[in-house]
């Protein structure tokens, strides 16, 4: 796993995470692919924080009946938690790159 100039921020992490380096749209967890939303007895939380050296990335979520819903916009350094419950999949774009680190808990 590449470390971001950044990577400082994660030491702390004590879970496993993981760095996507977004262009165009990517998914940050899950995939278009899945046919069926993916329910959890207890909501697991995505953390994600969006490179210091990055650029300005959207995010949002992604139902299995193909529909999308931005949540919003990260500038660089910014961090977000959202919860993985009754979707498949969490989606980020940038128009240029940005490198995005996320983990699970």
């Amino acid at each position: 796993m590449r470390t971001s100039p950044s990577g400082a921020v994660y030491n702390g992490w004590i879970e496993p995470s993981y760095e996507i380096k977004v262009r165009g749209t990517m998914h940050l967890w899950g995939s278009a692919g899945i046919t069926e939303n993916i329910i959890f007895e207890k909501p697991l939380l995505l953390h994600i924080h969006n490179d210091l050296f990055g650029e300005a990335i959207t995010f949002g979520t992604h139902k299995a009946l193909g529909t999308n819903e931005t949540i919003g916009t990260l500038q660089p350094g910014e961090f977000v938690s959202i919860p993985l419950n009754d979707i498949s999949g969490v989606f980020a774009s940038c128009e240029k790159e940005s490198t995005v680190c996320c983990l699970i808990k």
